[in-house]
């Protein structure tokens, strides 16, 4: 197995490897340690059904099953399919706005996620180009990078994380497909409070732990004051030196650091340009995740 760094502020090209196999212990220790140094992990040229996904994340942790209940593999519901196609009766395949929006998953989950991982199997190309790339910034950096003063302010604060902040935004989008959330599906995913910095579990190093996705409000602060650190925060991510962006091509498998990066979906294709794609989200709950320190 062979780690290639792409020289960039985030990502990493994983070469030798075949994910349809158990990996060795050394192979998995080098990828945890990749993906915290790299945020970005890419096995290119893989073909996972289902099954053999769901397989390479539980080697990293639990998987979660999404709390909407939609678009799942109907044999392994751990798999989410994220797709714009659909079968012969007109029946979308799967989700076909996931992730359009910077955002981190499962920061609105008192049980946080360590990583995504998304495999293509239909990629769309418009004059010999993919389309859809997805989008990460460097969270470590951006904590580096803060203001001193900024780092002491907020020290130890928490801040509100609501599932339904980002559900509801796609909802309001033209052509959205998405219903309006149950009081069943509330009730599952409340707001949570988390720290504005973690310390990284695989790193060891402070990470700025907020995304204008799911992040509401510094807790216990003036809402003025609230709005506008985080407003300060959301643009502080957007530096060019933070963003890494992925092209996709068919059997790659991508695999992303959940506490150390942001991500968005760019949707620049369209209903006829085929995206499939199959998803697992790989839950924290074998890594120490007290608060920074």
């Amino acid at each position: 197995m062979q780690i290639i760094p792409t020289g960039q502020a985030l990502g990493a090209r994983i070469a030798g490897v075949d994910l349809s196999r158990p990996l060795a212990e050394a192979d998995h220790a080098a990828l945890v340690a990749a993906l915290g140094a790299h945020g970005v992990l890419c096995f290119p040229g893989q073909d996972l059904d289902a099954a053999a996904l769901a397989g390479f994340g539980r080697r990293f942790g639990t998987l979660e099953i999404n709390v909407a209940n939609v678009a799942h593999d109907p044999a392994v519901p751990e798999v989410m399919v994220l797709s714009n196609m659909k079968d012969a009766a007109g029946r979308p395949l799967g989700l076909n706005d996931a992730g359009q929006g910077w955002h981190t998953d499962m920061s609105y989950s008192r049980d946080i996620a360590l990583a995504n991982v998304l495999h293509a199997r239909h990629v769309p190309h418009r004059n010999g180009k993919p389309l859809g790339e997805t989008q990460f910034r460097n969270m470590h950096a951006a904590y580096d990078d803060l203001p001193e003063d900024l780092q002491r302010r907020l020290e130890g604060r928490t801040a509100t994380h609501d599932f339904a902040k980002f559900w509801d935004m796609m909802r309001a989008r033209p052509g959205s497909r998405r219903k309006p959330l149950t009081p069943e599906q509330r009730a599952k995913k409340p707001p949570v409070s988390q720290p504005v910095f973690r310390r990284h579990p695989i790193t060891g190093r402070r990470v700025l732990y907020a995304n204008p996705g799911y992040t509401m409000f510094i807790d216990g602060m003036d809402p003025q004051e609230s709005g506008e650190i985080l407003d300060f925060l959301f643009r502080h991510q957007e530096r060019a030196d933070y963003l890494y962006a992925h092209r996709w091509a068919v059997g790659d498998v991508l695999m992303w650091d959940n506490i150390g990066t942001n991500h968005n979906a760019v949707a620049d294709y369209l209903p006829d340009e085929p995206r499939f794609m199959l998803r697992v989200q790989v839950m924290a709950d074998r890594y120490d995740l007290a608060p920074a320190a």
